[in-house]
């Protein structure tokens, strides 16, 4: 089990657009491995191989967000892009990459992706609510988006205020101790 560090913003990684995977290879298997540990390790729904340092188009996630089962089960979505939207929900939202700080976003209730499974077939799934938004938020890191750029400019603003005096707090209690 390896379980992978997860980078949090203001990382700049995060903000690259990732590349497409090209091949089905052993390296890519450890990773889809070590992401899932990382992951069954978290309270997530999903995770993008951006967040732990790896820019390719490719993210995992759970597959029965939300439904109460007691175990989690995994897929894989490689490549994935939306190819159709519809509807609009505004809900919470929160990710590993930005701790601790969770805001309402406006997302589509539904979407259809395609891409390829973990085995390097073509995959197309129609996902609504929960699922969607999970969709959306890992597409977007793929994209070098951040679920922050999704808030209204008052809100980003009050979010990135937050943050720097949290730096300066670190900043200063680092000095203190050395």
């Amino acid at each position: 089990m390896a379980v992978l560090k997860i980078l949090t913003y203001p990382e700049p990684v995060l903000r690259q657009r990732s590349k497409p995977v090209g091949r089905w290879d052993q390296e890519l298997y450890k990773l889809i491995k070590d992401m899932t540990d990382t992951l069954e390790a978290v309270p997530g729904l999903g995770l993008a191989a951006v967040q732990v340092g790896v820019p390719v188009r490719l993210f995992i996630y759970d597959e029965g967000p939300g439904d109460g089962k007691s175990e989690r089960s995994y897929s894989v979505l490689v490549n994935p892009e939306i190819v159709s939207q519809e509807g609009e929900i505004r809900e919470e939202e929160g990710c590993l990459s930005i701790p601790e700080y969770r805001d309402t976003v406006i997302r589509s209730a539904v979407v259809k992706v395609k891409g390829f499974n973990k085995k390097g077939d073509p995959a197309e799934i129609t996902a609504e609510g929960l699922l969607a938004r999970v969709f959306q938020h890992e597409i977007d890191h793929l994209n070098g988006v951040l679920f922050i750029d999704r808030l209204s400019s008052l809100k980003r603003g009050l979010f990135l205020r937050r943050v720097k005096k949290l730096q300066k707090q670190s900043k200063a209690e680092l000095s203190g101790k050395l």
